[in-house]
C-alpha cells in the first residue's frame, strides 16, 4: 500500500462481487474487505450479487450481521457480467468496484484502485501483467498461454496490457455514460473499458493468486462467449470493417473447400467446367452457412424466407460470378488451366466482394450499432 492512499481522503466506494456457489469464499473475503474498510475509515458498501446459488449463501451473509453487506440473489439473466451490471445500477456509492469473490484479487489493493481515480484517470484496473504485477505460481503453461492469447485478440479494442483483469474500478458517472451495455459471459471490464470510451487508464499491479476453494467457472464454455463478446465489441468499435473482416475470414474457409474440391476433381481427370460447376457452389454453401452463424448472425430473427432469398440471392449471382472468371481465365490466360486453382482464387475473391455487398448493404442492412449487440 503507498503512503499517498493511506493519507487521502478516498472516495465513498461500492464493492459488487458477483457469485455463484463460492460460499466458503464468502466469509473469507468479508473479512478482509472489513480490514480494509476499518484500516482506511472507508465508506464501503459490499454488494454480494448471487445467481441464486442454493448452496447457503444467504444463510452466511445473514449470520454475518453487518449491515453494509448486501446480499442479492438473481434469478433472471444470471450470468456474471449482467451481475455486475445489475450490482453497479443498485449501487449507492460514488465508486464502483468490480472483484471476484473466490480471493484471487487482493481486497488491499482497493485503496490504490481509489487513489488512481482521484489523480483524473477514468479507469483504474489491478493488473496482472504491469511491472511488478504476477499471477500464481501454479498456474500452468497451457492457462497462461490461453491468458496471453485472449489478452492479444483484445488489443485492437485497448492498449491496457491486462485488459480482461475482473478486479477495477470506475466512477458512477463514467458507468451511467457507457453505451448499450450488453456483456456475454465474464469479461465485463473489457465491454466498460470499450462502451465507456475510457482512454486514461491506470493498471495497478496485484498478484493474481489460485483459488483454495470452490470450483473454477472459467470453462470451454466461457471461453466460446469470450469470442462471441469479442465479435460484439469489434461490430461496435469499427462497424462495418469488422463485418467485413469477419466475412474474409469466413470465406477463406470456403476458399479451402472450393480448393481443396476442385484439386481433387482436376487430379481424378475431371474436365475443368465440371470440376468448376462442382468446387464452386461446395466452397459457397460453406461460406453462406458459416455467415449466417457467424458473420451476420443477427439475421437469424428476421423471416426465414427472407433469410432464404438473401443467401440464396447472393451465392447465385457470385456463384455465377466466380464461375464466369474461371472460365474465362482458364480459356484465355496461358497457363491457368494447368494450374486452374490460381483461376479459383480470382474467382473467389470476385465472388466475395459480390456476395458482401449483397449481404451487407442489400438483403441485411442493419445500423452498425444495433447489430453490435446481436
Amino acid at each position: 500500500m503507498t503512503m499517498n492512499a493511506q493519507s487521502l481522503a478516498l472516495p465513498s466506494v461500492s464493492v459488487i462481487v458477483p457469485t455463484y456457489q463460492e460460499v466458503d469464499n464468502i466469509p473469507l473475503l468479508v473479512d478482509r474487505i472489513a480490514q480494509v474498510r476499518e484500516e482506511h475509515n472507508l465508506d464501503l458498501e459490499l454488494l454480494i450479487m448471487d445467481d441464486d446459488s442454493g448452496d447457503g449463501t444467504e444463510e452466511v451473509v445473514d449470520g454475518l450481521g453487518k449491515s453494509w453487506v448486501r446480499l442479492v440473489v438473481r434469478k433472471d439473466n444470471r450470468g456474471l457480467s449482467p451481475a455486475v451490471v445489475d450490482g453497479m445500477r443498485l449501487a449507492k456509492n460514488d465508486v464502483l468496484v468490480c472483484m471476484d469473490a473466490d480471493l484471487s484479487h487482493p481486497p488491499e489493493v482497493i485503496p490504490d484502485l481509489l487513489e488512481a481515480l482521484t489523480q483524473d484517470y477514468d479507469f483504474a484496473i489491478g493488473s496482472r501483467y504491469v511491472e511488478e504485477g504476477s499471477t500464481d505460481e501454479s498456474w500452468s503453461f497451457f492457462r497462461r498461454l490461453n491468458s496471453r492469447v485472449a489478452t492479444l485478440l483484445a488489443l485492437p479494442l485497448t492498449r491496457v496490457k491486462d485488459p480482461l483483469s475482473g478486479f477495477f474500478a470506475l466512477r458512477r458517472e463514467l458507468f451511467e455514460s457507457a453505451h448499450a451495455l450488453n456483456p456475454i459471459g465474464y469479461k465485463i471490464g473489457l465491454e466498460l473499458i470499450v462502451k465507456t470510451g475510457s482512454e486514461f487508464i491506470k493498471e495497478v499491479p496485484i498478484h493474481f493468486s489460485e483459488r483454495k476453494l470452490g470450483e473454477s467457472k472459467l470453462t470451454f464454455a466461457e471461453q466460446v462467449r469470450y469470442l462471441q463478446h469479442l465479435k460484439r465489441l469489434f461490430i461496435y468499435s469499427y462497424g462495418n470493417g469488422a463485418y467485413l473482416l469477419l466475412f474474409v475470414l469466413v470465406a477463406v474457409l470456403g476458399a479451402v473447400v472450393n480448393l481443396t474440391v476442385l484439386t481433387a476433381l482436376h487430379v481424378l481427370r475431371i474436365p475443368l467446367p465440371f470440376a468448376v460447376g462442382f468446387a464452386v457452389p461446395a466452397g459457397t454453401l460453406v461460406s453462406l452457412a458459416l455467415n449466417r452463424r457467424i458473420t451476420f448472425s443477427y439475421v437469424v430473427e428476421k423471416p426465414v424466407l427472407q433469410q432464404l432469398l438473401g443467401f440464396v440471392g447472393a451465392g447465385v449471382v457470385g456463384g455465377v460470378l466466380n464461375f464466369a472468371v474461371n472460365m474465362f481465365l482458364i480459356n484465355q490466360w496461358i497457363g491457368f488451366e494447368g494450374v486452374p486453382q490460381l483461376a479459383a482464387l480470382a474467382g473467389i475473391v470476385a465472388e466475395m466482394m459480390v456476395d458482401f455487398g449483397m449481404l451487407r448493404f442489400v438483403a441485411f442492412r442493419e445500423p452498425a450499432r444495433r447489430c453490435a449487440t446481436k
